[in-house]
């Protein structure tokens, strides 16, 4: 089985699913799973429209993390989810946990669950936090 199942990521068919950051280092197998199970093709960088969920591949050499998240999510549906997909942890280009956990709320993210998500890369479920309303 290449990668893991893509109902990890919680995509549902419909969906239109952002890919950013996708090299020959990332796992094909999870966008192939992840098109299947959204039953649409994986949209990249250049799609201008509003899309459910963003899977930026990020490595820890790629610049700064916070300018990629913001960057992420300017075609981001409201209750969108992004996806950052880092290499695992003894992988090169691992980003640290604390990294992300810094960059997150900066961007005006929360994290709210990790898996594994392929044989060498990790998610980190990002979302908008809800607002409160008073």
């Amino acid at each position: 089985m290449a990668g893991e199942s893509p109902s990890r990521l919680g995509l549902k068919p419909g969906q239109v699913v952002q890919e950013i950051g996708f090299g020959s280092d990332c796992d094909s197998g999870l966008s192939e799973a992840a098109a299947k199970e959204a039953q649409s093709e994986l949209v990249d960088q250049s799609f201008s429209d509003v899309v459910d969920v963003v899977m930026l591949w990020w490595r820890d050499d790629d610049g700064d993390l916070v300018d990629a998240l913001v960057d992420a999510m300017t075609t981001l549906a409201d209750h969108g989810v992004v996806w950052l997909l880092t290499p695992k942890p003894g992988r090169e280009g691992h980003v640290e946990a604390e990294d992300i956990s810094d960059a997150a709320p900066t961007a005006g993210l929360q994290a709210t669950s990790s898996i594994s998500a392929a044989k060498n890369w990790q998610g980190t479920r990002l979302v908008a936090p809800k607002v409160s309303r008073g």
